[in-house]
């Protein structure tokens, strides 16, 4: 029967040989997880490839590259209590959704559950692991690991009610570096996120990547997280930090312009967090700082 508290969402978009073998995989787990594809508007026929390879597969063909909004299309189509996010290029470890679900069960208030990230091929440590383990957040004493800041949707399993609750991945941010909206307004609603050592997902980095409009919209997508959430002290520190440390080149240029053109948009949706939360937000400063895993480069 597998586990019935743990479905998972796959995102995808014209990766159509890497969606059928991360759907593989997640049916391949003992706990049989209840799978819903995203296809994100893809033309290389990914959406009909699942459907037919993996009938037992809930395939959602989006007409529009949603980004990271189609995991919200995901959640909304399962019942069960938790969710475990895939990308189609990482997959879960055999018996990490039954442990996260554990401790999700033991932990009321705790939303997303981390796991380490191996990199593939060779199963070394992402470089974001050092970070997560030794993350400087303060949280309570009852959380099952240290407490996070942000999150990787990737290698996460939220907490479908406080998901919903706080109303999922913005439409704006798109996708790139969207989780830590996400996560400030979970942390401000009183949820908590950790890193648990115990679950494991493997990162096969896919090719088929655009870098420069990665980054691109990550550079701009934290200046909008910044000035969206921060007190203006904090926003202004990270903005001329940025502006000192990332590459000074067209790409960089680019996204300071996205910035730009939201403004509007962000001064209408701005709302401090609250001063608990800034306190944490500010105990990343440093590590976000001398981060090898978040450099905005190509």
């Amino acid at each position: 029967m597998g586990d019935q508290r743990v479905g998972a969402v796959v995102i995808t978009w014209n990766r159509r040989e890497e969606a059928l073998t991360s759907v593989g995989r997640l049916l391949g787990l003992p706990e049989r997880p209840h799978v819903v594809l995203v296809d994100n508007g893809s033309d290389d026929g990914t959406a009909q490839a699942v459907a037919d390879t993996y009938p037992e597969v809930e395939v959602v063909a989006l007409h529009e590259n949603l980004g990271a909004v189609g995991r919200n299309v995901g959640v909304a189509r399962l019942r069960t209590p938790y969710v475990a996010f895939a990308d189609d290029d990482t997959w879960w470890a055999p018996g990490s959704l039954s442990r996260a679900a554990d401790v999700l069960d033991a932990h009321s208030r705790l939303a997303v559950v981390t796991a380490r990230i191996l990199a593939e091929p060779g199963g070394r440590d992402d470089p974001i692991v050092v970070e997560l383990r030794d993350s400087p957040v303060p949280g309570p004493a009852w959380l099952p690991g240290p407490a996070l800041g942000s999150f990787l949707a990737g290698a996460s399993v939220v907490r479908r009610e406080a998901f919903l609750e706080c109303g999922g991945f913005n439409r704006r941010l798109w996708l790139g570096g969207e989780e830590e909206l996400l996560a400030v307004d979970l942390a401000t609603a009183g949820w908590e996120l950790c890193y648990l050592e115990q679950l494991t997902v493997h990162h096969q980095a896919s090719r088929s990547r655009d870098a420069h409009a990665r980054r691109r919209v990550g550079l701009r997508n934290t200046l909008w997280f910044t000035w969206l959430r921060r007190p203006v002290g904090a926003a202004l520190r990270r903005t001329m930090h940025l502006a000192r440390t990332v590459p000074r080149d067209r790409v960089s240029a680019l996204a300071a312009l996205d910035a730009l053109r939201g403004l509007p948009w962000v001064l209408a949706e701005r709302r401090r967090v609250p001063p608990r939360v800034e306190a944490r937000l500010a105990s990343l400063e440093d590590s976000q700082a001398g981060s090898r895993a978040r450099r905005y480069v190509s």
